[in-house]
């Protein structure tokens, strides 16, 4: 059983978008912060959305979160899991969203990739009444959605 290793990124100046993943990949893990692979597009992804440098740091990446009043996290907080991939997981234990600071300013929910929909929908839906929207996987592993394609189906990001 993996525990997830780090807590939610809450910018303290305030946040109405909450992202949320399934669980960190090996190399988030082992790079200590969200979309630590660098093969993932999701930081290149949210830098064209907003028009700015793809950041690279972590405190860049953190700081990028902040101007936009972006939240990370994970539905997922303990699991049994093959290497970095969703399709292996087992003994599936959510995050509780009530652990939020600032769960009732969110505008809306951000669900990258298929395994956070559906156990977000398990797990989290009833206990949040705000849109969700479940988005194409940034990771390298979805290989049919190119950079465009993904820009294309997340741009309803900047709505909220």
């Amino acid at each position: 059983m993996i525990v997830h290793p780090f807590c939610p990124f809450l910018p303290e100046n305030g946040w109405n978008k909450l992202i949320l993943g399934s669980f960190p990949s090996v190399l988030s893990r082992e790079n200590g912060f969200y979309y630590g692979n660098a093969r993932n597009r999701f930081w290149a992804l949210l830098a064209g959305l907003y028009g700015e440098p793809t950041p690279v740091e972590i405190l860049e990446k953190e700081q990028f979160l902040r101007r936009h009043g972006i939240a990370l996290w994970d539905v997922i907080g303990s699991c049994e899991i093959i290497g970095s991939s969703d399709a292996s997981l087992k003994n599936v234990r959510p995050n509780d969203p009530e652990k939020l600071c600032g769960i009732e300013n969110i505008g809306a929910v951000f669900l990258n990739g298929a395994a956070a929909a559906k156990y977000y929908n398990r797990y989290w839906k009833a206990a949040l009444s705000v849109p969700a929207f479940a988005l194409p996987s940034t990771s390298p592993a979805n290989a049919r959605f190119t950079l465009a394609k993904l820009e294309e189906t997340w741009k309803v990001l900047l709505k909220y």
